[in-house]
């Protein structure tokens, strides 16, 4: 068969010198050349992708046209190495920087750092709520034979450290109520005494053991007034603790004589009364009124009842009101805030509010008011971060030590706390109380702020209130019952034990007497028993303190509108116009301070790389099918002794193209015309 019909290949030879063809001697084997396929008209003209021959022809193109300053020096120098070196070194050193830069960006963006913004607005608000107790813990009723068994071991054990006695009295100890007292024995192993402590220092205070003794708790103070009240009041809450829930007799008709606010008057309505066992009677101002305008013609004003009558001086060794401004709907802690009030005086407090927004997950932890609680609040009121760490306290107390402290609310099912039923709660309280304060319970990270947060700022000026001069009929008017005034007092001042100080005579307080003996508790002197209160609002601006993202690109997501009120709208006017995407503003700065480029010039940055991964993608494929062609190639021809004739090749056409003959694919094809 033809071998071209066949499609094969044919070796010619010729005689050296000759044109003639023989038989033998050097000749060229010949192929066959198709003719090529008839190419499209548009693929003849620029085509739509030109790739480079090479990597070193793709680099130089790029350095000689990026807009990436000290790109050119690499090629602009190429005849001198020394530079050419210098330059690649300060373009790797750069580049270096620049990511260890974008590394540290990178990991103070994931920490989600805030700041604060402040601003200042003015609208009406409303009046805070105003919570005031006459620090005078009375003795209940139910509990004054125990109390008094309570004070005869006192006695025993102030004498038996300092040597002084004091005598009883009728204004303390009252007359006794009969009826039905809970079971009670005062545990006398819980004695005042001299302790040592591990600083070597002799304090006084006294001892809480476990049940089995072996285990104790010094509660050691270095002044002997502060160890003899904590003693007194552990003892005490243990007397209150076996008490019905609803024992508390509260005089606070006897607390109040006037209230006006605005030039109006207060209602009972407007006041929750409670009972605190070591601030006693408390009253809270709850008025729905909004303050119109600040002033001092603006305020409520009070006048209070601080007399010491029914007292337990061991217990509170302060004569005078504890006032606590907070917010409506939050319970008062006055053990952790609050202030007193000195009697005789007329006290003018100013008040300006501050309020604290804060930002949740993933920027801090906050509680926010539609948010699920992970401790279940004891109190009826609003979520606070201290009424969240008493109730999971007590949740702790509950489960650790099988009662509750009496200072909290209980669980239900729970029952509090006296060594008549639990005999080692002390110790198992003070041990759990210690891990609280060292951080040691999970409620710090249970109870985090709340994400919005008001609180108060006060300045406060005192003046002796009543008078010399006008001490008699002010006590005298105020003793009075009126009709108009709905406060009715429980007894005329008429009756008080003392009779009125007349203008020219001081009044005395307290003992003057230098006798071994001393009144339990001093008959109370007329203008020492009443303090005024006047509040009101410095002004209405009040400052709102936002946390912002540092790198946020949040707000362009919408959650700065999250939060309600006026301050959102500003929140959200400083989030579009003032919080653009901080993270790209600050790569943006990096790489502009280190190349001097901008956006575009990291697009150039992209195409190289692209067109790297495809010109090294489309070498890769050449190479294998340039390898993968060659072996097969050469297997195909024959020996000399059987190379069959064949005519001459065309002039023009290529007799060296060996491999080439086989088909390659069309991608390959075109890579190799843009190459040629």
């Amino acid at each position: 068969m033809d071998a071209d019909a066949q499609g094969g290949c044919s070796l010619e030879m010729q005689a050296e010198g000759t044109g003639q063809t023989v038989g033998e001697g050097p000749g060229t084997w010949m192929c066959p050349q198709a003719s090529p396929p008839t190419l499209p008209e548009e693929e003849h003209g620029e085509r739509l992708v030109e790739l480079h021959t090479s990597f070193r022809e793709l680099v130089t193109f790029f350095c000689t046209n990026s807009t990436i300053h000290g790109t050119i020096r690499l090629v602009c120098s190429s005849q001198n190495r020394l530079k050419t070196a210098s330059w690649g070194l300060l373009l790797a050193g750069a580049l270096g920087v620049l990511y260890w830069q974008f590394a540290l960006l990178f990991e103070q963006y994931w920490h989600y750092p805030v700041i604060m913004t402040v601003s200042v607005h003015s609208e009406r608000k409303l009046f805070p709520s105003v919570t005031l107790c006459d620090m005078n813990p009375h003795r209940p009723h139910l509990a004054r034979h125990h109390l008094r068994i309570l004070d005869d071991f006192a006695r025993e054990n102030i004498y038996s450290l300092y040597r002084f006695n004091f005598s009883d009295s009728k204004d303390a100890l009252g007359a006794e109520v009969p009826g039905p007292e809970p079971a009670f024995q005062l545990d006398r192993r819980i004695h005042l005494q001299r302790l040592r402590p591990l600083d070597g220092q002799n304090r006084v205070g006294f001892k809480l053991c476990n049940s089995t003794g072996g285990d104790c708790v010094q509660r050691a103070y270095s002044s002997g007034v502060v160890a003899a009240r904590e003693w007194y009041r552990f003892h005490y809450i243990n007397i209150l603790a076996l008490l019905p829930a609803a024992h508390e007799d509260s005089h606070g008709s006897h607390f109040v004589f006037s209230c006006r606010y605005d030039d109006r008057d207060c209602h009972a309505r407007h006041f929750q009364t409670s009972h605190h066992p070591t601030y006693g009677s408390c009253y809270t101002f709850n008025g729905v009124w909004a303050a119109q305008r600040p002033g001092v013609t603006h305020r409520i004003s009070l006048v209070l009842r601080a007399e010491q009558q029914d007292h337990l001086p061991l217990l509170s060794t302060k004569a005078g009101i504890k006032v606590m401004i907070h917010p409506q709907d939050h319970t008062p802690f006055l053990e952790h805030q609050g202030f007193s009030i000195r009697p005789g005086t007329e006290t003018t407090i100013d008040i300006r509010e501050d309020e604290v927004h804060r930002l949740g997950s993933p920027y801090g932890q906050c509680m926010d008011s539609t948010g699920s609680m992970d401790v279940q609040l004891l109190y009826n009121t609003s979520y606070t971060r201290q009424a969240c760490l008493a109730s999971c306290f007590q949740h702790l107390m509950v489960e650790t030590c099988s009662c509750g402290y009496f200072f909290y609310p209980l669980p239900v099912g729970a029952e509090y706390c006296s060594y008549m039923r639990h005999p080692a709660w002390g110790h198992c309280f003070h041990r759990l109380y210690q891990k609280l304060k060292t951080h040691q319970l999970p409620c710090t990270t249970r109870c985090p702020r709340p994400c919005r947060e008001s609180s108060y700022k006060l300045s406060a000026g005192t003046s002796r209130w009543p008078s010399s001069t006008s001490a008699d009929w002010v006590l005298a008017v105020l003793g009075e019952p009126s009709r108009w005034n709905p406060w009715p007092p429980s007894a005329s001042i008429k009756s008080w034990p003392l009779s009125l100080p007349s203008p020219s005579r001081a009044c005395t307080e307290g003992p003057t007497g230098r006798s071994g003996a001393q009144p339990l508790s001093p008959a109370p002197c007329p203008r020492i028993s009443l303090a005024k209160v006047n509040i009101f609002y410095q002004e209405l601006n009040y400052r709102t303190v936002d946390e912002t993202p540092v790198y946020s690109v949040s707000c362009l997501l919408g959650q700065g509108w999250e939060r309600g009120g006026t301050s959102t709208w500003a929140s959200a006017h400083h989030c579009l116009y003032l919080q653009v995407p901080q993270l790209l503003s600050a790569m943006g700065s990096l790489w502009s301070l280190w190349f001097g480029s901008s956006v575009l010039s990291v697009v150039e940055v992209l195409e190289l790389l692209l067109d790297t991964m495809a010109l090294a993608l489309l070498l890769c494929c050449r190479w294998l099918r340039g390898s993968q062609g060659q072996p097969r190639a050469a297997t195909r021809v024959p020996p000399p002794s059987q190379r069959p004739a064949s005519r001459p090749v065309a002039a023009g056409t290529s007799n060296a193209l060996g491999p080439s003959c086989l088909h390659l694919p069309r991608c390959c094809r075109d890579f190799s015309r843009s190459l040629s």
